[in-house]
């Protein structure tokens, strides 16, 4: 039954990241990958408030498996960000890899962090 949940809720976040990802780029011109960038943050945030929730008792093991490892897991991608990066390194365009890596990793646990707060000052 928990491979269950973890299936549909990376059937919802993997369709949710692409659709996300095109709708972003397609409004930028620019090499940054400001999609992956996106969803990854978005996927850090809702990792966050989950684990927030957990932590209060708000969150069964359930809604765990579902929302934290199927949709977040399918929504946040390490192996897109990675080959982005190695894109731009490929690319000439140095500046923006070492960019998407150091705004990624401060973004996505700033939005952890945040998420946790937040769930902590709701749920206590």
């Amino acid at each position: 039954m928990n491979w269950l949940l973890v299936i549909v809720g990376a059937a919802v976040g993997a369709p949710l990241r692409y659709l996300a990802d095109r709708a972003v780029q397609t409004r930028h011109d620019t090499l940054f990958p400001w999609g992956t960038f996106l969803v990854n943050v978005t996927g850090c945030l809702l990792l966050g408030l989950l684990t927030g929730a957990a932590s209060a008792g708000h969150a069964s093991g359930h809604v765990q498996l579902l929302v934290g490892t199927g949709l977040c897991g399918a929504l946040s991608t390490y192996s897109t960000f990675s080959y982005e990066t190695l894109r731009l390194t490929e690319t000439g365009a140095g500046l923006y890899a070492a960019a998407n890596v150091v705004a990624s990793v401060a973004a996505g646990l700033g939005a952890a962090f945040a998420g946790a707060a937040l769930a902590q000052a709701v749920w206590t």
